[in-house]
């Protein structure tokens, strides 16, 4: 396939499989399924970072759990460039199914070792890198996904972001609640299960958009591997809009969302008390479900001028934690920054998926992920060493600074600005 962006232009307009863009009916039978299918699988994932913390630290201390989540991120960012070929290559629905079954597997191997006993660590890092590798072959085609079973995807990614600020809210609680009644076993019997439901429901769709067909969809004749990866690229370099933003948000991973957990949590716990940290998690996960609400009645006309503007109030957050500032004060800013970020995560995803063809989607998310991730991944090993050089407010008062310069650079460029809701007409 020739495209535009093989030149390094701008992007033509594409004609997309029916009615992406369109008001309708959105709990069709498709999107059912789909919803479920992300639903309980994103509430077994908000289980697992408080499984590993607890059950994985208790008996191989912090650096073991630690070495345990890190083995599970960089396998991730290692292989989901080459899970978005792939998922181009098969379809993401075939992946999606795959992966999960995979991680039915790697979860279920963890519940029968821990409830034999003691889990002999090679086992749990092996799993991790497993599972990782199974997440890099499943999130490449969420995005794609989501235009094949709605029609109105901004509605859709509203409503599946209002189910995953429900899922990380329920989600520790119910696995810290599971490890003091029964042991770390259960939670991964039950995430193994999450999967196994995900598989099914992912399998039972049915959707004239995702079946194999001529062209270069799923299903037709590839090039070699490396072609198909630089095709990718073209395509993400093209959009200035996009790499932009993923520039931004690779400093926003070092400097913002990567260190704001480990310096935050202990900066509240220090002065209100470990309680208040795990009640400003959840007044997060409030804001997070208002802002998917929000997204789910506003349309506005530039949606990433709209998702920057609500980023400003992003700010507060680590504003308020570095300032010393009162509870009521400190959970309404979580409150804000959960809003803040839901609405832009709904706006960005809208936009990719309405702003790039189907046949290269899941490359080209593919590679926002990695940039994504890797920042993350990135801040959260420097946070420590940060720390010893300065001290935990001065750096999350550089995080609140970095969140309004890099607002100001996606104001300040065009592309970005200018991004108009829905492609313009062939």
């Amino acid at each position: 396939m020739t495209t535009t962006a093989e030149t390094d232009g701008p992007p033509a307009p594409h004609p997309r499989p029916g009615p992406r863009n369109a008001r309708g009916p959105l709990w069709t039978g498709p999107f059912t399924l789909y919803f479920t299918a992300r639903a309980v699988s994103l509430l077994g994932d908000a289980m697992m970072p408080v499984a590993a913390a607890l059950a994985v630290g208790a008996l191989y201390d912090v650096s073991g759990a630690g070495l345990v989540l890190g083995t599970w991120t960089g396998t991730f960012v290692l292989l989901v460039l080459f899970g978005g070929v792939l998922t181009d290559r098969i379809g993401a629905r075939r992946m999606m199914v795959g992966a999960d079954l995979v991680r039915v597997l790697t979860q279920g191997v963890l519940a029968a070792a821990f409830f034999a006993g003691r889990p002999p660590f090679w086992l749990l890092v092996t799993m991790a890198a497993v599972a990782g590798a199974a997440v890099a072959m499943f999130l490449p085609g969420v995005n794609g996904m989501v235009p094949l079973v709605a029609a109105d995807p901004q509605r859709a990614n509203a409503t599946l972001k209002v189910a995953d600020a429900l899922a990380q809210l329920l989600g520790p609680a119910l696995a810290g609640l599971l490890i003091a009644l029964t042991g770390a076993g259960a939670v991964y019997a039950i995430d193994s299960g999450t999967f196994l439901l995900s598989a099914l429901c992912l399998a039972l769709v049915r959707s004239p958009a995702v079946a194999p067909g001529p062209g270069p969809g799923p299903g037709s004749a590839r090039g070699p591997l490396r072609h198909e990866l630089r095709q990718g690229w073209r395509e993400f370099r093209a959009r200035t809009w996009m790499w932009a933003v993923i520039l931004v948000w690779m400093v926003f991973g070092v400097l913002l969302f990567g260190p704001l957990v480990p310096l935050g949590s202990a900066l509240v716990a220090d002065r209100l008390g470990p309680n208040a940290y795990g009640l400003a998690v959840s007044f997060l996960g409030a804001g997070t479900v208002l802002g998917g609400l929000l997204a789910l009645r506003l349309r506005p006309a530039r949606p990433l001028a709209a998702g920057t503007a609500a980023m400003l109030l992003y700010t507060v957050l680590p504003l308020c934690t570095a300032v010393g500032a009162a509870l009521p004060v400190l959970l309404a800013g979580h409150v804000l920054g959960g809003a803040a970020l839901a609405f832009w995560s709904v706006m960005w995803a809208t936009s990719v998926q309405t702003h790039t063809p189907p046949a290269v989607l899941n490359r080209v998310s593919a590679y926002e992920l990695a940039g994504s991730v890797s920042g993350i991944s990135l801040g959260q090993l420097l946070a420590g060493p940060a720390a010893a050089l300065a001290s935990p407010d001065h750096l999350l008062l550089l995080s609140a600074a970095a969140c309004l310069a890099g607002c100001a650079t996606l104001f300040a460029t065009p592309a970005v600005r200018n991004l108009p809701r829905t492609p313009p007409p062939t």
